[in-house]
């Protein structure tokens, strides 16, 4: 089956696109949806000029869906539309158990005649950030909620010992609640890998962010 991949550039969307892979689909496209007043993807923050690196480190088209927070919803769907028109018969989404977001997945691409695909659907936090591991992904972290992780995380990379870490703060191992967000760099979706250098860490009072570039 061909699909498209919603994509934030972090850990669970990068797991979903390899699964599905595995499971012999084949993606035509990536969409990411950009804050059009701030130039970066909604939610992990990357610049669009890494993340035309990323859709060339992946050999995947980008479909960048530009809006505001009012907007969102009409131009995810009409990303999902150009998406069908490369070929795309479903989405799929790294979502693992927020029954919100799978309603809302679904019927945006119900809008565009595409069925959804939930490739992370039912794994434990803990079973997911092990495939991830296991497959050998490189993701780092690029931005922590304070309450939970301090900035001492940012810019490291997620393996085993860092997780019992996060464990241990009483965060989510897998930040489904926002407790960080990652960017990942290399792996087996990778037709080779996306070079980056981090820069400053800006401090938002609640979270707290690495500029990577």
């Amino acid at each position: 089956m061909k699909f498209a991949m919603s994509y934030s550039c972090g850990k669970d969307s990068a797991l979903a696109l390899y699964k599905m892979i595995k499971a012999g689909n084949e993606p035509v496209c990536i969409i990411v949806t950009i804050n059009e007043d701030a130039g970066r993807s909604w939610f992990h923050g990357v610049d669009e000029g890494l993340l035309e690196k990323v859709s060339g480190a992946l050999e995947l088209p980008l479909i960048a869906a530009r809006c505001t927070g009012a907007t969102y919803q009409a131009a995810f769907e009409s990303a999902l539309k150009k998406a069908a028109e490369l070929g795309a018969e479903c989405c799929a989404f790294g979502d693992i158990d927020i029954e919100g977001h799978l309603d809302w997945n679904r019927e945006r691409c119900a809008t565009a005649g595409l069925e959804c695909e939930v490739p992370l659907w039912g794994l434990s936090r803990g079973e997911a950030v092990s495939e991830l591991l296991e497959a050998g992904f490189e993701a780092k972290i690029k931005c922590v909620q304070k309450e939970y992780l301090d900035i001492s995380f940012l810019g490291k990379t997620l393996d085993a010992a860092l997780v019992r870490e996060i464990e241990a703060t009483g965060a989510d191992i897998c930040g489904e609640n926002g407790e960080y967000h990652t960017f990942v760099c290399n792996g087996p979706i990778f037709r080779k890998p996306v070079l980056i250098t981090t820069g400053e860490i800006v401090d938002f009072d609640t979270h707290a962010v690495i500029d990577i570039r």
